[in-house]
């Protein structure tokens, strides 16, 4: 007889622990997937996003498995043959089919967002921005994706998006339930992280702040996020990413010489620059540059066409020029940024990110565990504006001569408008982290714009129960074998077999 219950119960345990390990096995991947296209002013780019379904509501599940380049300029760069605009996303789209199972082309949302470089193309030319915008929808409804639509965002969806983005990424929204809240009841939750976003024709700043007032309604979002309450201050800048910038800077330079300009009758004169490297020159034509919404109130009838650039390599006199761009005179709030535009105190931890990122990561800045300090940063820029153009051209030769030329400008401009325009100081300096990317996603505003879009970031805590599934069914094996132990204990105190009670007597 007790060979035979040994042998049941043995029978029974193997039964419910092979129920356990069969519930448990890893399902077959159901994944979803998602594309967003960035098109900004000077490029678009093309991301991939991937979740599993089943966890459609959760947070920290959404992760980034591609993104493309498209080859050529912006969409915005289109406005004179705006037919092109669309075809031009066509192989990044081929490269998304192929990323993406073909079974799931049909489910998988397609969305474009332009940024700044389309809402100066709107203020310049409205139609051509309409025909862009058109051309660029008609190629993404003929791709074999969900399209969602085609939108120039505003400068505040933009700041929104990439706060979103950043916080999402670094797991600050992510909340706790059930009875792992007993664990975390004495933690407090995690602190936001502010956005600082710098692309070629706007800039954006994005935190909470508890010090926000009331001065400046137009400024402030509020967010609720997994049963939090968030008022966020944000600002988009337009004409002050770094490209409108550097153009600003040229036309206000031009502005204070064009008397000396007037009276020449030569086709073309050259106008020092100490914001690229010595050595340098570059030509630009008049009637394009001042076409531009960010310079065209500065316009001057000069006798010339052409003007030549001709490179310093004056780090201190460019900061000087760059600082003119910001107007700090008036202010009708009680803090500003620039142009009287209120700024509450800076508050926590930023993610700076974009231009940013790149220009202070080809700058070797970046790559130290700690942020460096001010003084650190402030050095090398001023090192490298001051090595001549020919060494950076021989020492660079795999970067492309434009980029490369405006490293020492773009530098420059970043301190100007991280120190004079955001305040920022060597105290609050440190704050600032440069990001690239967070885990496997690239820090921007397109996750944001999706994860907004599909509503996978509810305003309350999505329910769960307070046991995982795997865990209930581990906790009933457990229990399963005390019960069988129980009762093979109880049966041979009350029911002894004949040789026990013998060997008793």
């Amino acid at each position: 007889i007790l060979l035979i219950l040994g042998f049941l119960s043995t029978l029974a345990v193997i039964a419910l622990i092979a129920v356990a390990v069969t519930q448990n096995k890893p399902l077959p991947k159901n994944i979803k997937y998602g594309i967003v296209l960035d098109a900004g002013s000077s490029h678009t780019n093309l991301y991939v996003y991937e979740w599993p379904a089943e966890k459609e509501n959760d947070t920290g599940v959404v992760k980034q498995v591609e993104v493309c380049k498209v080859e050529g300029p912006g969409i915005s760069g289109y406005s004179h043959d705006t037919e092109k605009a669309g075809p031009s996303l066509a192989q990044c789209l081929q490269q998304a089919k192929e990323v993406i199972p073909s079974a799931q082309h049909k489910e998988t949302p397609v969305y474009l967002g332009a940024t700044a470089g389309m809402r100066l193309l709107r203020l310049q030319n409205e139609n051509a921005a309409d025909k862009v915008m058109s051309s660029v929808g008609n190629t993404l409804r003929l791709a074999p994706f969900n399209f969602q639509g085609a939108r120039i965002i505003t400068g505040q969806e933009e700041g929104a998006y990439g706060w979103i983005t950043i916080n999402y990424l670094l797991g600050n929204f992510k909340q706790v339930s059930g009875w792992k809240k007993l664990l975390h009841s004495l933690k407090p939750l995690s602190e936001t992280s502010g956005a600082l976003d710098l692309g070629g024709a706007s800039t954006q700043i994005t935190f909470v702040s508890k010090d926000l007032s009331s001065e400046s309604p137009e400024n402030q979002l509020y967010f609720r996020l997994y049963g939090k309450d968030y008022q966020v201050y944000t600002h988009s800048f337009l004409c002050y990413g770094k490209d409108q910038a550097l153009q600003q800077k040229l036309a206000r330079d031009l502005q204070a010489t064009w008397i000396d300009f007037y009276f020449q009758t030569v086709e073309n004169s050259s106008l020092p620059d100490p914001c690229f490297h010595k050595g340098y020159e570059r030509t630009i034509n008049i009637s394009e540059f001042f076409k531009n919404p960010c310079t065209s109130d500065k316009k001057k009838q000069l006798p010339f066409s052409q003007l030549y650039i001709k490179g310093e390599g004056d780090y201190q006199k460019c900061r000087e020029n760059i600082q003119k761009l910001f107007n700090k005179s008036n202010c009708p709030y009680s803090s500003c940024s620039f142009n009287g535009i209120y700024l509450p105190p800076l508050q926590g931890e930023f993610g700076a990110f974009s231009a940013f990122y790149f220009v202070m990561n080809f700058l070797n800045l970046t790559s130290e565990p700690h942020p460096l300090a001010l003084n650190k940063v402030t050095s090398t820029i001023e090192s490298f504006c001051a090595r001549p153009w020919q060494e950076v051209k021989t020492a660079y030769h795999h970067i492309k001569e434009k980029y490369l030329s405006e490293y020492c400008f773009s530098g420059a401009y970043i301190l100007s408008l991280l120190e004079n325009g955001y305040q920022f100081t060597e105290n609050n300096w440190q704050m600032i982290h440069f990001l690239g990317k967070i885990g496997s996603s690239d820090a921007g505003w397109t996750l944001g714009y999706m994860l907004n879009l599909t509503n996978m970031i509810p305003a309350e805590e999505p329910a769960e129960p307070p046991l995982s599934h795997g865990s209930y069914v581990g906790l009933m094996v457990l229990c399963s074998l005390v019960l069988v132990s129980v009762l093979l204990f109880a049966w041979l105190l009350f029911h002894k077999p004949k040789c026990l009670q013998k060997g008793i007597v």
